[in-house]
């Protein structure tokens, strides 16, 4: 699987969650500066770049550990940061407080575990094809890290056509997308 195309079709699909969640915190900010949208950017880039990895050197041995419960963890990230940004929305601020950007802190690193699970199960899919690992993996990062630039600059220009409402949208979607990766776990 060294051919770009298919590896670059995965990328994308794992780079959508990371996309719709850069809308939604875009969507939420007055002003998106550059260091946000690197910040944001080169977090999903490289947790969807390592968790490839790991799920390539885990094989299957962690894919029986990891999978009862994976849904569950990105559901009730996405959950909690959708459920605050939607509560944001009702409060009439003009801008969230700085204690409260979503692309610093631990909300960081919970979004970008919540965004990259899917990439570790893909990094268990390589390994047992037996492909070489850091091609896919450097492809599916930079990929991530370009969809969420664009994604957070997207939501931006949804934030200033709609005001506050799309923060409560942007909540709402994170929600959605934490459903769907549940639904999809449970299914």
């Amino acid at each position: 699987m060294t051919n770009l195309w298919p590896i670059l079709l995965i990328a994308m699909a794992l780079g959508m969650d990371a996309f719709s969640v850069a809308v939604g915190i875009g969507a939420t900010r007055h002003r998106v500066s550059l260091t946000s949208i690197l910040r944001l950017s080169a977090s999903f880039g490289i947790f969807q770049f390592f968790m490839p990895i790991v799920g390539w050197l885990g094989g299957v041995t962690i894919a029986a550990y990891i999978d009862s419960y994976d849904h569950w963890i990105a559901f009730a990230v996405l959950l909690y940061v959708g459920g605050k940004m939607i509560h944001e929305s009702f409060r009439g601020e003009e801008d969230p407080a700085p204690g409260q950007d979503p692309t610093r802190g631990v909300t960081l690193i919970m979004l970008s575990v919540a965004t990259s699970i899917d990439a570790l199960a893909v990094g268990l899919s390589l390994a047992v094809m037996k492909t070489p690992i850091l091609y896919p993996s450097a492809v599916i990062g930079i990929v991530a890290f370009v969809m969420t630039a664009v994604g957070m600059l997207f939501g931006e220009r949804l934030g200033k056509m709609f005001g506050r409402r799309v923060e409560a949208l942007g909540g709402l979607i994170l929600v959605g997308i934490g459903l769907k990766i549940l639904w999809d776990g449970l299914a």
